[in-house]
């Protein structure tokens, strides 16, 4: 039987999150809104991720748009956007860089994220989908960089680092540049998505490859994470793989190989 370690319910929250056998659930709760940021969002999810920083207890992450039509719906655009619109040009550039850090922030915390992704995830629901480590759609999923759509530019939100490293220059110049919508057998035929099930496999599949990770040494998993997120960015193999070495002999002298 499963040991739920923590859990975190409020009405008000925009979303819940519990933790079972070192499997954390982030489930949004904005389904009126089809889970979309406004400011009460991005500042418990920026929150959340703080705390996971040193979490021990939470090995990986899994996220889903809950009982939503879609994932995500971006920002919350008759809420929060009219907002950030009324405001000074240093308060707009500061609520636009405590946005776009929320997904520096999935990739700085060391729990891998799984994203469950069904219906639509735009704009916002696009990045955290693309700043996740393995995504697992629903038959219906789509994405959109909407934010092209809407009079801004279309690289936002981390689109542009994320996308070209996930499916390729040639296409995420496509993707940023129209605005259209990719589905779910483009992303998995692109390498976007690890897996394309239908929308009641998701969480199954998920946790399945989450008690998959538990398994591991916890330290081999956040330390893999982490070679992973410096190699994007290394300057050549030769970096990559010293990082490698430094990373495999810490690790055999400080949990022994059998």
């Amino acid at each position: 039987m499963a040991e739920k370690q923590q859990t975190t319910h409020d009405n008000t929250a925009p979303f819940t999150f519990e933790v079972a056998n070192g499997i954390g659930r982030l489930t949004f709760t904005r389904s009126a809104t089809y889970n979309a940021f406004d400011l009460s969002m991005v500042e418990t999810f920026e929150t959340f991720l703080r705390d996971r920083r040193y979490d021990e207890d939470t090995r990986v992450i899994i996220i889903d748009g809950g009982d939503a039509k879609g994932f995500c719906a971006g920002l919350d655009t008759k809420k929060y956007a009219p907002e950030i619109f009324s405001m000074t040009p240093v308060q707009a550039y500061n609520a636009q860089v405590r946005m776009s850090r929320l997904f520096l922030g999935m990739r700085q915390i060391p729990q891998p994220i799984i994203s469950c992704v069904h219906g639509a995830a735009a704009g916002i629901g696009f990045s955290i989908a693309m700043a996740s480590d393995l995504r697992i759609l629903a038959k219906n999923a789509r994405f959109s960089a909407a934010y092209i759509n809407i009079g801004l530019g279309g690289a936002d939100m981390a689109s542009s680092y994320f996308l070209p490293r996930l499916i390729g220059a040639g296409r995420a110049y496509e993707y940023l540049l129209t605005g259209n919508w990719m589905d779910a057998q483009t992303a998995m035929d692109l390498g976007f998505a690890s897996r394309v099930v239908d929308k009641e496999e998701m969480i199954p599949k998920a946790i399945e490859l989450a008690q998959t990770m538990c398994e591991k040494n916890s330290m081999g998993i956040r330390m893999t994470k982490e070679a992973i997120n410096i190699s994007l960015d290394c300057p050549g193999l030769e970096a990559a793989l010293n990082m490698e070495d430094r990373n495999q002999i810490m690790m055999s002298y400080t949990y022994r190989m059998k």
